[in-house]
């Protein structure tokens, strides 16, 4: 397929991971060829930005991040782009949350600060689920003293979160975003605050076109993604609003899609020229 792809925006779980939750192997031959031709490989995820240089380790330092689901955009460790909360905005959700738990709902609330995310529920069953999610995690006391610039509230439904705390907080979308990012997350973020609008922060930043960009994703949270990207991919096994929205499919994250595609795309080993 002919093209002039100089980005790559990559979601996480469900995309690029395989089914033991890790990044393949075939990522890391790929990662220096991509750079050789002056491509940038970004993953777009819901994670924070801690976690997702957890994840590729060594390769982060030179790498450019889109975290806490577009809320924060990060090159080779210099900041582009955040949105951050409001005190009073901080104040209003965790109180609706609080009261969601109180009318019976089974939920877990993480503050998501820029230097670390933070817990008020300790459980194991809650905080395992976190810890996968939030390589810098703090337990505190109370949510509403944390002093941390907060990108993000995530909250972990031990219900299905499509059909549970996802309505539920409805009340919230006058002022807010919230947007169900995984089977049982939610992330109530700043209005306009998407991964379509970071990945299109990052192509002003870097002077490339969408004509220019691929995108692979396969939740809710990708959508807007899917639509900064000219060659946006949906994974096999993507939600169907996904799969309407992209203009092609990739095999299933099992069948590690991602690496599969993106070797079709670029064949040769070599810089381009």
């Amino acid at each position: 397929m002919p093209h002039d792809i100089r980005l790559i925006a990559v979601d996480m779980d469900g995309t690029l991971l395989d089914g033991d939750g890790k990044v393949p192997a075939g990522l890391w031959d790929l990662l220096p060829r991509l750079a050789a031709r002056d491509v940038s490989f970004v993953p777009a995820s819901g994670r924070q930005l801690a976690a997702l240089r957890r994840e590729f380790g060594a390769a982060a330092d030179g790498m450019t991040f889109i975290a806490e689901n577009g809320a924060y955009v990060v090159r080779e460790g210099v900041e582009v782009a955040s949105d951050v909360f409001a005190p009073d905005e901080v104040e209003r959700v965790i109180l609706r949350l609080r009261a969601l738990i109180a009318q019976g709902y089974d939920l877990g609330v993480v503050l998501c600060g820029k230097r670390s995310a933070y817990i008020e529920r300790a459980d194991a069953a809650f905080r395992a689920n976190a810890e996968a999610y939030y390589a810098a995690l703090e337990t505190v006391d109370d949510l509403l003293a944390v002093d941390d610039d907060v990108l993000k509230v995530a909250v972990y439904d031990f219900a299905i979160a499509e059909h549970s705390v996802g309505p539920a907080l409805d009340d919230l979308t006058d002022t807010l975003r919230v947007v169900v990012s995984a089977r049982h997350w939610v992330d109530i973020m700043q209005p306009g605050v998407d991964k379509g609008t970071a990945l299109r922060r990052l192509q002003d930043a870097l002077g490339v076109a969408p004509a220019q960009t691929a995108a692979f994703g396969d939740y809710l949270n990708d959508l807007e993604m899917m639509d900064a990207a000219d060659w946006s991919f949906a994974m096999d096994n993507a939600h169907p609003e996904v799969v309407a929205r992209a203009r092609h499919r990739a095999p299933s994250h099992l069948d590690h899609g991602v690496i599969t595609t993106i070797e079709a795309l670029f064949p040769e080993s070599g810089p381009k020229g």
